[in-house]
């Protein structure tokens, strides 16, 4: 079975993620699903549960593992990461090294697995040259990124930075796939 890590991170986009861990795991992923706080705000652990018959990770210390190190045994497993939806937050710190949640200290600790990112944010925020340059960042330490597309956003603009489409994002993940096999 191939494992994948779904990281969520706080965009309304969020609900399009349980749609692509319900895909994975109908694909024969063995999905682990760790969610931001900020993600748990726009949708819940228990329909990742639900659609992936996993648990969800949302924190970073849990007394539900204490002779395991999650953060470090996820990232040993994983075979692929994907990050959707991708908020500019997310993507700044890991840019930064910054692992203060379950979702960046365990993607910290990724050794050779490919990790996608599907960026999902406001136009002005996606064009900004600060986000611009940590995607730039990111792509030299071989993080591969899903484009946006051109949609009207939650802030009812027409512009760049609406997630990519599921169907876009499971073939990125196929690909990936086939390159750990």
């Amino acid at each position: 079975m191939k494992n994948i890590i779904l990281g969520v991170t706080g965009s309304i986009a969020a609900y399009k993620a349980a749609d692509l861990a319900h895909r994975l795991f109908k694909e024969g992923y063995e999905v682990e699903v760790i969610m931001t706080g900020s993600a748990t705000k726009f949708i819940t652990p228990l329909t990742f549960r639900s659609l992936t018959h996993r648990n969800v990770y949302t924190e970073m210390f849990c007394d539900d593992f204490p002779s395991d190190v999650k953060h470090i045994s996820l990232a040993q497993k994983a075979e692929v990461v994907l990050i959707a939806p991708a908020t500019a937050n997310i993507i700044g710190k890991l840019a930064a090294g910054i692992g203060d949640d379950m979702l960046t200290t365990t993607i910290l600790a990724v050794r050779n697995t490919p990790v996608l990112i599907a960026p999902a944010m406001n136009t002005g925020m996606w064009e900004n040259p600060i986000v611009q340059e940590n995607i730039t960042k990111l792509k030299k330490y071989g993080y591969q990124f899903i484009e946006p597309r051109e949609s009207i956003l939650a802030c009812a603009t027409l512009g760049k930075g609406a997630l990519a489409e599921v169907e876009d994002i499971m073939k990125a993940v196929r690909a990936a796939t086939e390159l750990t096999i």
